[in-house]
């Protein structure tokens, strides 16, 4: 009899042992030890927000291509304050998702909650923004624009459209977000071409925070502290689509007594273009979400991903949006 019960005890023993050795495993990293059905993944996505027409599109896009994939996607809206996406993304991991992706609202402060990602094994992709950390592996992947390109693709439109210009140009610049990726690069971009042309000035640069009703705003103050104003570089539509608001409340005629110069391309920008309110945009595509879904299908397939993805994008003037807009998908 104390045979059979030791035997029968070592037999539990190696039970316990074998169930513990099965739940470590498991969460080692994302997937187990091999690759997940489509879809049983559950990727956990942190928004900045909806504060343009570029975000809402680029939230739909992403929504529609997980949903397509039947990939589940768990979602937020940080309003763009950055200790919201950060109490998402703790959520996140505390769930065990498989993926964590996010656009950063500001650039920097993000290597705690990342550490913690990393620690619980769960990849995370950066999208549409990048973070400011030396630890490039709290992240597999970067899949966005290049924002300082973008910023040059508007200084030269400038530059080429004032080379003959012996009186100085008076810019005056609606930035995004302080601290934010594209704010900071499209920023870094512009001023890079345009000192090439000693006449091309920014006398004022503010925050409008990419929203229509802060460009709207700065750009009325600024029509009040700048009496000659001859372009507006905004970082964005939707700034440059409320200067426009601000610009014929004063009585002058966006496209022709004050250019304007923006980024995105999305609908109503592009029909401000169109109409000759706007004189030039430079293309960032909200449309990720595709690119995102691939992203994941081959890491959870054991794959390896490129550490920056950077989108393909393009220019337009008023010609190109006019011929374009019909079959606009944003």
């Amino acid at each position: 009899m104390k045979k059979l019960l030791s035997i029968v005890a070592a037999g539990a023993l190696l039970l316990g042992l074998a169930g513990c050795a099965s739940s470590g495993d498991s969460g080692d990293s994302a997937g187990g030890d091999g690759p997940k059905a489509v879809g049983d993944l559950v990727v956990g996505f942190a928004q900045v927000g909806a504060e343009s027409g570029w975000r809402t599109a680029n939230t739909k896009d992403i929504q529609d291509s997980f949903e397509e994939a039947g990939i589940e996607l768990k979602f937020s809206d940080a309003q763009q304050k950055q200790e919201n996406q950060i109490k998402a993304i703790r959520s996140y991991i505390q769930q065990g998702v498989d993926y964590i992706a996010f656009s950063p609202v500001v650039e920097t402060g993000w290597d705690a909650v990342l550490n913690e990602a990393k620690a619980a094994g769960i990849p995370v992709i950066l999208t549409d923004r990048a973070v400011d950390s030396k630890d490039t592996s709290l992240y597999v992947s970067f899949l966005g624009s290049d924002f300082i390109e973008e910023g040059k693709k508007a200084g030269q439109w400038v530059l080429d459209q004032y080379k003959d210009s012996t009186e100085p140009v008076n810019i005056v610049q609606l930035e995004g977000t302080t601290g934010a990726a594209p704010a900071i690069d499209r920023a870094e971009g512009f001023a890079e071409v345009i000192a090439d042309n000693e006449n091309l000035k920014v006398v004022a640069s503010q925050t409008g925070d990419f929203t229509r009703a802060g460009g709207k705003q700065v750009m009325e103050a600024m029509l009040k502290s700048q009496p000659d104003i001859d372009l507006v570089y905004a970082h964005n539509d939707d700034m440059g689509l409320g200067a426009i608001e601000a610009i014929e409340a004063a009585g002058l005629v966006p496209g022709k007594d004050i250019k304007i110069v923006t980024v995105d391309a999305v609908h109503d920008g592009m029909q401000a273009l169109a109409d000759g309110k706007i004189n030039f945009i430079v293309e960032c595509s909200p449309l990720l979400g595709a690119q995102l879904v691939d992203i994941i299908k081959t890491l959870n397939d054991g794959g390896t991903v490129e550490p920056r993805i950077i989108t393909e994008e393009t220019t337009f003037t008023q010609e190109q949006a006019i011929e374009a807009l019909p079959d606009r998908k944003y």
